[in-house]
């Protein structure tokens, strides 16, 4: 596989159905500084994020993480949330589920368990984050979903899933509190964003 600046796909096989991409995906030697989901039906790989975000997504679990439901955790780490129905796997930057769903030998984890996903934008995933995660993630039932685009510097939740995506949305720029709806129901404070 060629790996290119912005978004390769798979090398032009075509693997039996979803479970048979999962397999390629689980199989592919991906370059260091990359990450593969499953989006459309393609494998994309798609770069890290930058070295900011990391502060990003730190403070947003910071903040978040006093308001979870009882045995949930939080966390940016890398894990692969599998959404069978929709046929997508993502890896979302940052994400909140109970904490039975890590209890497996399984690297694919139930994406219909999560209570929150955010997603950071960068230009190879923006269009992405915008538009199929929003379908998938509110189809999948995910009670929350936070798009910090990074590119515009503004926030935006969205909340009350529905088959077409969210019904109910909030956007506020970067440097303003954005009220995050049940099951946390508290401000998220976006003065930190911004890039240095």
């Amino acid at each position: 596989m060629t790996v290119m600046a912005e978004r390769p796909t798979t090398n032009g096989t075509e693997p039996a159905g979803f479970e048979g991409l999962l397999d390629t995906l689980d199989g592919l030697d991906v370059p260091d500084g990359y990450r593969a989901e499953i989006i459309r039906g393609n494998i994309v790989v798609s770069p890290w994020s930058k070295g900011y975000y990391h502060r990003v997504m730190r403070l947003v679990c910071g903040q978040l993480e006093p308001h979870l439901p009882a045995e949930h955790s939080i966390s940016y780490g890398p894990f692969l949330y599998v959404f069978p129905h929709t046929e997508r796997a993502y890896g979302p930057d940052i994400h909140a589920a109970p904490d039975a769903v890590f209890e497996t030998t399984s690297n694919h984890l139930d994406g219909e368990a999560l209570t929150f996903v955010a997603e950071l934008t960068s230009s190879s995933t923006r269009d992405d984050d915008l538009s199929d995660k929003i379908e998938t993630y509110g189809k999948a039932g995910v009670p929350v979903y936070l798009i910090l685009d990074m590119q515009e510097e503004q926030a935006t939740v969205l909340w009350t899933p529905s088959a077409k995506g969210y019904a109910s949305r909030c956007t506020r720029p970067f440097g303003e509190k954005l009220p995050i709806p049940a099951p946390f129901d508290c401000l998220l404070d976006t003065a930190e964003f911004t890039a240095p």
